[in-house]
């Protein structure tokens, strides 16, 4: 393994009596794109939250940079660099592009109260604002409101918010969930252009997108590690077909 700027040990979370992770163990290499995959019910998201903090773990440990951040407050975990796309979902429906992506640059800034207060200071970030909307391709639609966007630009909007935070690492809970071919196709494009300097861990159903994105995969089952490895290994191991097999005849 590289260097790990991500790990979890022994994560596991019961809602009572029910557990829905159990003795996770994961660890993302820096500078990858990690997959979290698994059939329905597997504990993806559930496991996502628990990183994140948006959930408490009911026991195990989380490292960041080698910084134990298990209990930290979700806020705390964004502004030492670990950020999960959406949440912060920065995208303010009446606002335009433009002014969507301003505001996420001022959170960066952490004076927020510039924003009621100071128009020049607004202005002042468009430079920056107008480079982070040319990198998610949303150029020509700088001055439409965000509420406006098709489904799939939108996403690319709130990518966009996301990276004016300047995170480290980037967490997409199912960035291509319920998109057309082409916006599925844009916004994997979008992941490993991001990725080129920072490190994605993803919770995705979109296997094909997972064969082509992903360095390093685990796959969860019943809340349970069942593989790790790469497309190629996970993809060929029985106990994963099985339970992809089992979930789809279930």
């Amino acid at each position: 393994m590289g260097d790990i700027i991500l790990e979890a040990r022994g994560l596991t979370k019961e809602f009572k009596g029910f557990v829905a992770v159990n003795d996770v163990n994961l660890a993302v290499e820096r500078g990858t794109i990690h997959a979290l995959i698994g059939p329905n019910g597997a504990g993806k998201t559930t496991c996502f939250n628990l990183l994140t903090h948006f959930i408490t773990p009911t026991s195990g440990r989380i490292f960041f940079n080698g910084r134990d951040i298990t209990g930290s407050r979700p806020a705390a975990i964004a502004r030492q660099g670990l950020v999960r796309s959406f949440q912060i979902s920065a995208v303010f429906p009446h606002l335009t592009v433009l002014e969507n992506v301003r505001i996420a640059l001022q959170r960066k800034r952490g004076r927020s109260l510039d924003f009621w207060r100071s128009e020049r200071v607004l202005t002042s970030l468009d430079t920056r604002a107008r480079e982070l909307i040319d990198a998610v391709g949303l150029a020509r639609f700088v001055d439409s409101t965000a509420g406006e966007l098709p489904y799939g630009r939108k996403r690319a909007l709130e990518i966009a918010t996301t990276l004016a935070l300047d995170p480290e690492m980037l967490l997409l809970d199912e960035p291509t969930a319920g998109m057309t071919h082409e916006d599925v196709d844009r916004i994997a494009a979008l992941i490993r252009k991001v990725a080129a300097d920072r490190t994605v861990l993803m919770v995705e159903h979109n296997l094909s997108v997972v064969s082509t994105l992903s360095d390093h995969i685990t796959v969860l089952a019943r809340g349970e590690v069942l593989a790790q490895g790469n497309y190629e290994t996970v993809s060929t191991n029985p106990a994963v077909v099985e339970a992809y097999l089992g979930a789809a005849h279930g």
